[in-house]
């Protein structure tokens, strides 16, 4: 990080004092994903535009650009086209047209039903869009970001918000060299504090720093429903090249999860006989038993999807929450100083099952509402430009069509919800006369573990089904041993005394990486968190039913580094 131009300011932390570095930019961004990577972009094109030099500052904490980056990917150009007309001629990781769709009920383990394509919703036909790395994608805007003068950090998380006078003025990086007892290791940095007239927040879904702006500045005081979230889960195979079809995709619904437990799976036949296959389940399932890892695991042995993936070989795993709540559940986009956008906010299409086209717009939307500010001498409502940029724009209109998809299907089951959301989504494209709503957080969802119907998960194979340390192994996850937990308790006890006698603990089930575990120490049972094993997923933010965990950034770099993801 260049810090020639930066004031230094003293500060303490535990006893220790220490030196802060102090930078100013025209504009600070919070998450190199695809949202704030389009923010950039565009805040240096109306630069451009206008004749004046932009000095735009881009945190990330992965160690690199896209190396946090999940996602299924059937990706939708809508945004990219507006963005960058010539993208075409600009050798994008965007080429595998999608060439077929086929979607299945799977009636049990054994086999499904292919559903007519005239009884596919409509938002859901994949025509004219292609299937990517998302990674991939955003690595290559980072480098065109870079070309235009945006300032990168990878490997800088911000930490925490700078508020001044009920005013965000900026972000501070993490500090570097911290350890588990909150000294200071030799070799010690502190973290950056970086200022900004506004700053765009694109953490993607369930930020840490969104979270604790919903809090700081009430940002749900209108009303609405809570966001509501997915666990979505993916592999990287490489298959036999007799059996992979570029373009071909793939999605089920119905087993291996009841007619009440939203979900499904996804199978994308990618570039060079690579299948992106993964399984997305609603986070407001009921029962405690569950766990999404092997539900998955599971669901690669219907014949319907092993047929690709037999014989072939497995070469990455990750795992990442996914927002669904939709229009019904935005957030205040908009307070004094900053701006949500993107999946922090949780523009994502669920009818259409694609964030990534929205998150894009939204940034850029930002963006515009972010220089339009900058530009103006006298007062100006960057929040009130920002929203009416949003509500005139094709991402409202989206996700306003797509508002009951969700609610549908939490309402009635997958079953009965399926026809409602055809007629809803295709007979009156998303214009039917009412508003459902879903106003029950997902952590509330749980029944007690007495009265849940026990399920009896396979063992893996090691063929198409594996255990979960090998499919962490398989993220490339690592952190720094001797630094603080970022996985924190606000009650040591709950884990142990209310979360296992009523829910059987279930941090042990619905995290996909091991994180969680009940051991035996000296006699006694002990709350285990394995924080290296981490992969920034968020779910037991979400989903705990005390509300008792709080995942916030670890040290810069940590966690999962993903590759073409």
């Amino acid at each position: 990080m260049d810090i020639s131009h930066a004031a230094v300011y003293p500060y303490t932390q535990e006893g220790n004092v220490s030196e802060r570095e102090q930078m100013e930019f025209d504009a600070v961004i919070v998450g190199a994903g695809p949202c704030g990577l389009s923010a950039a972009i565009r805040l240096m094109q109306l630069g451009e535009a206008a004749g004046r030099e932009m000095n735009i500052c881009l945190v990330e904490k992965a160690a690199e650009v896209g190396g946090h980056i999940l996602s299924g990917a059937v990706f939708e150009t809508t945004a990219l086209d507006e963005l960058l007309p010539n993208w075409k001629q600009m050798s994008p990781p965007v080429t595998t047209p999608v060439t077929g769709d086929d979607f299945y009920f799977m009636s049990g383990p054994d086999g499904g039903i292919k559903v007519p394509n005239i009884f596919i919703p409509g938002p859901m036909h994949n025509e004219g869009n292609s299937i990517v790395s998302l990674g991939e994608l955003c690595k290559w805007l980072g480098e065109h970001a870079e070309s235009m003068g945006v300032n990168i950090f990878p490997g800088f998380p911000a930490s925490d918000v700078i508020i001044e006078e009920g005013k965000v003025v900026g972000v501070i990086t993490g500090d570097m060299g911290v350890a588990a007892d909150g000294s200071h290791k030799p070799g010690f940095e502190p973290g950056y504090e970086l200022r900004a007239p506004l700053t765009i927040f694109a953490e993607g879904c369930r930020g840490s720093l969104g979270k604790q702006l919903e809090s700081q500045f009430n940002l749900r005081a209108h009303g609405g429903d809570p966001q509501h979230y997915g666990i979505g889960i993916k592999e990287i195979w490489e298959v036999d090249p007799a059996k992979h079809e570029a373009g071909k995709v793939v999605h089920s619904f119905g087993w291996p999860l009841d007619s009440h437990t939203e979900g499904g799976g996804f199978l994308y036949h990618a570039k060079d006989n690579l299948v992106y296959c993964g399984f997305i389940i609603a986070l407001n399932y009921s029962n405690p038993n569950l766990n999404p890892y092997k539900e998955f695991q599971r669901w690669k042995h219907n014949p319907k999807i092993s047929q690709y993936l037999t014989g072939g070989k497995r070469i990455s795993y990750g795992a990442r929450a996914v927002n669904k709540g939709g229009i019904q559940s935005l957030p205040q986009l908009a307070f004094p100083g900053g701006l949500l956008a993107g999946c922090e906010a949780g523009f994502l299409n669920g009818a259409k099952i694609k964030g990534s086209h929205t998150a894009m717009k939204t940034g850029m939307l930002a963006a515009e509402s972010l220089f339009e500010t900058l530009q103006k001498d006298g007062p100006f409502n960057t929040g009130v430009d920002y929203l009416n940029r949003i509500k005139t724009s094709w991402v409202y209109d989206e996700l306003w069509r797509a508002r009951n998809y969700a609610p549908l299907l939490h309402k009635f089951g997958t079953v009965i919800a399926a026809p409602l959301i055809w007629i809803d989504q295709t007979v009156f494209r998303g214009k039917l006369p009412f508003t459902l709503n879903n106003p029950s957080p997902d952590y509330a969802a749980l029944t007690d573990i007495s009265n849940a119907k026990p399920i009896d998960y396979p063992m893996p194979d090691g063929k198409l089904s594996f255990d979960l340390l090998s499919s962490v192994y398989l993220s490339s996850t690592n952190h720094e041993e001797d630094q603080p937990v970022h996985l924190q308790l606000a009650d040591a006890s709950i884990p142990l005394e209310q979360n296992l006698p009523k829910f059987g603990e279930p941090a042990t089930r619905y995290c996909p990486a091991g994180v969680y575990e009940i051991v035996e120490e000296g006699g006694e049972q002990k709350f285990k968190i394995n924080a290296q094993n981490c992969v920034h997923c968020k779910t037991c933010d979400i989903k705990d039913p005390a509300q008792n965990i709080n995942w916030i950034c670890p040290e810069g770099g940590g966690g999962p580094n993903y590759s073409g993801m």
